[in-house]
């Protein structure tokens, strides 16, 4: 069975529009990931929410050390 050229070649430029759709996608999803991350560091930077976890999360790693 024979394939035109011309559905050859519309195939070929809907499979080359795809993968441009594809990698413009994934900028978007990079940007908002960059976008939350900026948000979230500016949230802890500004606030003391942070510091007091990690204290807590040590505070119960060397008391679970020192009972083993």
């Amino acid at each position: 069975m024979l394939i035109p050229i011309r559905s050859l070649n519309r195939r070929m430029v809907a499979s080359t529009a795809q993968a441009g759709q594809a990698t413009a996608e994934y900028a978007l999803v990079m940007v908002a990931a960059a976008v939350v991350a900026l948000a979230l560091i500016a949230w802890a930077s500004t606030t003391d929410m942070l510091p007091s976890f990690f204290n807590t999360v040590m505070q119960k790693v060397v008391s679970v050390a020192d009972r083993a």
